[in-house]
């Protein structure tokens, strides 16, 4: 196993970013799959491998995990600053497929993350179905253009989540809700969402749950003790790497978890 960190220039970011990569052992020939990791509101592309066993647990995979830094931008092209979303499905992807010996299609990519991230790998998978065939959040900030368009959080936090949504988001293209309910049954990515039981963000993924089964959208959804800290983030990303390795077609040691 080999990890790299990228440094590279974005078009729709304008500038230089960056990515962390962790490749497959040499004995995997490839081509390989790719799994996309996205990180939390206040961190960026390195807190996966600094804070869980990440490298470990996907080291006997033909798979290579890119984690790229998205700013706190819910990776969505803001409307007042960067193109977060934009630099992850059409910068990310390129430069990783024309640079590694991936397999360019939907079957061999997926996405997950925690926070933020479990908001934007829902949002990416559902918006863009063609390019990932399953996504994971953990702990995720499902509704969170509700919240923003209901007034339901702290003023600060509104005015930055408002220069990213804007003033009405729900319903739009940022809407996770109204994402699920567009996406045509042939085309669905295979979903799964976690949380835990003590976190602050339960009440979303409960929400975006009972969403998905009103639309009868298959899923999976577990709940484990746990709050919003990396003791539960550390534990439950092994569940999502076998729930992808499912639907990629590999093969991984572990259990999946118990899901409804």
């Amino acid at each position: 196993m080999a990890l790299c960190e990228l440094r590279y220039f974005s078009p729709a970011l304008q500038k230089q970013t960056a990515a962390t990569v962790i490749l497959p052992e040499v004995e995997h020939a490839g081509p390989f799959a790719v799994f996309y990791l996205l990180h939390g509101l206040s961190d960026d592309h390195t807190i996966w491998v600094r804070r869980s066993n990440i490298d470990y647990y996907v080291r006997d995979l033909p798979l290579i995990v890119v984690m790229p830094d998205g700013g706190r931008g819910f990776y969505t092209d803001a409307r007042e600053g960067m193109a977060y979303e934009t630099a992850i499905v059409e910068d990310l992807i390129t430069f990783i497929d024309t640079r590694f010996r991936t397999r360019p299609e939907r079957g061999a990519r997926c996405i997950g993350g925690l926070s933020m991230g479990g908001y934007g790998a829902v949002k990416l998978a559902l918006k863009y179905p063609e390019r990932f065939c399953s996504a994971v959040s953990h702990s995720g900030a499902l509704t969170v253009v509700q919240r923003l368009e209901s007034g339901r959080m702290d003023p600060e936090w509104m005015r930055e989540w408002t220069r990213v949504f804007g003033p009405s988001p729900v319903g739009g293209s940022d809407d996770l809700l109204a994402l699920a309910s567009r996406v045509p049954p042939e085309l669905r990515p295979a979903l799964r969402i976690d949380c835990g039981t003590e976190d602050f963000l339960l009440d979303e993924s409960r929400a975006f749950h009972a969403h998905l089964e009103r639309i009868g959208y298959p899923h999976e959804y577990a709940e484990y003790p746990g709050a919003h800290d990396w003791d539960y983030w550390d534990i439950h990303v092994r569940e999502a790497i076998a729930f992808h390795a499912r639907h990629l077609g590999l093969t991984t040691p572990g259990s999946e978890g118990n899901a409804s």
